[in-house]
């Protein structure tokens, strides 16, 4: 397949790793010109994985293939650990320009990352403003609303004329992260209400911005969590949400594109969490080994010694275990079914708490038909294992392997209840309260269970 062909069809990433082998080609024999044709017409996130794609040494010469305006779009496009590559090997007078014309938040996230001595150098080719925007911006702490916001917004004043707005928004739109919404501020840039671009469209030249605004519009601070502005996004179906100061300021907004990365990396974050995995800030195909390893050993090493008290309850009842060899055959059984139990209690429960769903006071509610439900499960499991009991050990093994199931399978969802709420009251994430965890805990209360029901049953005692 030739260049031009796999460019109208590049966006698998098939295609774009095959092109991105033809451009690395071009540009290595100097026919940037070849590249260039090859390249046109793509999107800038898809220029953006072509230059992930080659060679380091080539990512510059890739990128001086677009006008300085696109290159400053695709530079926000590319991950983190390329972004600090290409800010390391480019001119200083070349990377202050790109990062004026790129998008405010996404320049402040890039001078977040780096290094000092490049901060000094690039001071002096950057406008004051400019300077001064990012460091607003990127003083901010990461999980909150001022870290995702961005001050490329559009605002209106309430005495101003329909007329007057329409070209006042003309204006502001060249560096404007939208203008669909208008924001309405007084004199001293606090937030007076809100004003759609149809809105606008739609009313007469000589109608005021004051009587065609919405009052009171939804908003949040700039220090709430990130989080809880994604999720007034979704709820309230905004283009942007306006982000405020303490005083009332409007000081930026975040976008519905914005509320998407953080809702992404959110559940990336939860996911990790919910598998005993420390989050991994670079994809997967592109982390190190040592950071693989150290965002998997401490639970690893954790669970290891956690499952020790399991093996201590094995021990404990040697004699039980001695005298009914058949036990050690449900034991497998008895502990998963726990474990699993507990795994999807555990997995609604930090799913509805992320999504406000429910609320600590809700917790007995919430224990009292999980119990109902566990029961209902536990005796339906039990009556399926109790005929595999009766068969391997008669009567008396099919009783203790029954009442064991029901037993276990109500602390496993306990358990799988309980733990995220307990997490959530004191100030961690629930998220780490499912999967390995919960399963460990079930396991070692499960052998307790199973073989005290079995020494009582027995009569080994």
């Amino acid at each position: 397949m030739t260049a031009t062909a796999m460019r109208h069809d590049a966006r698998s990433p098939e295609n774009l790793g095959a092109l991105a082998d033809q451009i690395a080609g071009f540009l290595a024999e100097g026919r940037t010109r070849t590249a260039a044709a090859a390249l046109g017409g793509l999107a800038a996130p898809d220029w953006a994985e072509i230059i992930e794609n080659i060679a380091a040494p080539l990512r510059i010469d890739a990128l001086s293939l677009l006008a300085e305006h696109d290159q400053a779009e695709v530079l926000g496009h590319l991950r983190a650990d390329v972004q600090d590559d290409l800010a390391r090997a480019m001119a200083h007078d070349h990377l202050a320009r790109l990062m004026s014309a790129m998008s405010h938040d996404e320049r402040a996230d890039l001078w977040k990352r780096l290094s000092p001595e490049l901060r000094d150098a690039l001071s002096p080719a950057m406008a004051r403003a400019e300077r001064e925007d990012m460091r607003r911006l990127s003083a901010y702490p990461e999980d909150t609303a001022g870290a995702v916001m961005t001050s490329d917004y559009a605002t209106i004043r309430p005495d101003m004329l329909v007329g007057e707005a329409l070209e006042s928004l003309r204006v502001q739109a060249r560096d404007a992260e939208t203008i669909y919404t208008a924001y309405v501020v007084d004199a001293r840039h606090r937030l007076l209400g809100v004003v759609s671009l149809r809105d606008l469209l739609v009313t007469p030249d000589a109608g005021r911005i004051e009587r065609l605004m919405q009052a009171a519009p939804v908003a949040c601070h700039a220090t709430d969590d990130r989080e809880d502005a994604a999720r007034l996004i979704a709820r309230y179906d905004l283009i942007a949400l306006p982000v405020l100061d303490e005083a009332g300021r409007l000081v930026g907004i975040v976008t519905a594109d914005d509320a998407m990365d953080v809702a992404e990396a959110e559940a990336t974050e939860d996911f990790y969490k919910g598998s005993t995995i420390q989050p991994i800030e670079d994809s997967l195909a592109h982390s190190t080994l040592a950071t693989l390893y150290r965002a998997r050993i401490f639970w690893l090493v954790l669970l290891v010694f956690g499952n020790i008290f399991s093996g201590a309850g094995i021990a404990a009842f040697e004699d039980v275990i001695a005298a009914h060899m058949t036990l050690l055959f449900f034991l497998p059984l008895l502990i998963a079914s726990g474990g699993n139990a507990g795994a999807q209690s555990a997995t609604l429960t930090v799913r509805a708490l992320a999504t406000g769903d429910v609320r600590q006071s809700d917790f007995a509610r919430l224990l009292l038909r999980e119990l109902v439900v566990a029961l209902g499960l536990g005796l339906t499991m039990a009556a399926a294992v109790s005929l595999i009991g009766w068969w391997r050990g008669g009567a008396e093994i099919a009783l203790v392997v029954a009442l064991a199931m029901v037993l276990i399978v109500l602390m496993g969802a306990v358990i799988g209840l309980a733990l995220p709420f307990v997490l959530s009251r004191l100030g961690r994430d629930p998220a780490t309260a499912s999967g390995p965890l919960v399963t460990s805990i079930a396991d070692v209360l499960g052998v307790l269970t199973y073989f005290g029901i079995a020494m009582i049953l027995l009569d080994l005692g």
